[in-house]
């Protein structure tokens, strides 16, 4: 076990350097000047633009900015954006707001979605397994914002029963955008866990244990449902990154400033070391939460084991 999370661990370095490098690259190519676009429609003196580029390293070819970043990374060193902001400060202000987000997000795909689920496989063929697909399918077929904007109007203002914009409420405010944010992972979770369930449930070593007279309970809890959470481990292992990186839509929507509402300003104004000091920080998120993924597969069939 303890060589393989190291060599998982010296597997991050390669990722972490590609990742940067192709979202540093990127940044690069987008046309305009960044320091032009600071004073906006306002004159900016030749000296002070050149000063600026100096300090940001601008006029260095790509691999060479590239290079300088990169060192002062290593050095826990994520820069500063134009306006002379830590992008550190940056990060810490945003990543807990997209953090909370994603946990309430994750959290209705595991409650829900695991349970409907469970009862579909358990029921199959009924009105509940019926109910189910269809709800399901609902889901995947309206878009993001459609259902944002949906909810937010009807449960939000016409109810109350939520707050639909910002963060001033605690926990209460990151309900509905949760629930936004994880509803098309929600319906997968759903389907993943019926499809598996019902697959594992018609196994031989099912049948073995119902013909030597474990309860129904048993069974299915501690033999089918055990096996049958592997592939939707692996899914919400993935979905969590994805939540992270993906949630620029939701919080526009609801007016969170998190990180995906960061990132579009930093894109559009070309902000690369803030671009790339989060990306960097969703990739490593990502990263980790595949490894606790895979460790977490010893633990639902003792069978696998890491040598």
């Amino acid at each position: 076990m303890g060589g393989y999370v190291i060599r998982r661990v010296l597997q991050i370095i390669p990722v972490v350097i590609g990742a940067t490098f192709l979202i540093f690259a990127l940044v690069f190519a987008i046309p305009g000047d960044p320091i032009r676009a600071l004073a906006g429609d306002r004159p900016m003196s030749p000296s002070t633009v050149a000063a600026l580029r100096a300090e940001y390293n601008l006029d260095d070819p790509l691999v060479i900015q590239y290079v300088k970043y990169m060192g002062d990374l290593v050095q826990g060193d994520f820069g500063q954006d134009y306006n002379g902001r830590e992008v550190t400060d940056i990060m810490a202000q945003r990543f807990p707001i997209t953090i909370k987000l994603a946990l309430v997000a994750i959290s209705f795909e595991i409650v829900i979605g695991l349970l409907a689920g469970v009862v579909a496989a358990l029921r199959r063929r009924s009105y509940v397994d019926t109910l189910v697909l269809i709800t399901t399918t609902a889901i995947v077929s309206i878009p993001t914002f459609v259902l944002g904007f949906t909810l937010q109007l009807l449960v939000g203002v016409k109810l109350g029963w939520f707050p639909v914009a910002g963060v001033s409420q605690g926990l209460q405010s990151y309900l509905l955008p949760g629930f936004v944010l994880g509803a098309l992972s929600l319906a997968y979770v759903a389907r993943l866990t019926r499809t598996s369930l019902v697959e594992n449930l018609r196994s031989d070593y099912i049948r073995t244990a119902t013909a030597k007279g474990l309860s129904r309970p048993r069974v299915v809890g501690r033999h089918a449902l055990r096996n049958s959470l592997i592939p939707v481990v692996t899914y919400l292992g993935i979905d969590l990154g994805a939540l992270m990186g993906g949630a620029i839509v939701t919080e526009g929507i609801f007016n969170l400033p998190g990180v995906g509402q960061q990132v579009f300003m930093s894109v559009r104004a070309q902000e690369g070391p803030v671009v790339v000091g989060i990306v960097t920080a969703l990739v490593l998120v990502f990263i980790l939460a595949n490894l606790l993924v895979d460790l977490l597969y010893g633990v639902l069939d003792p069978r696998i084991r890491y040598e």
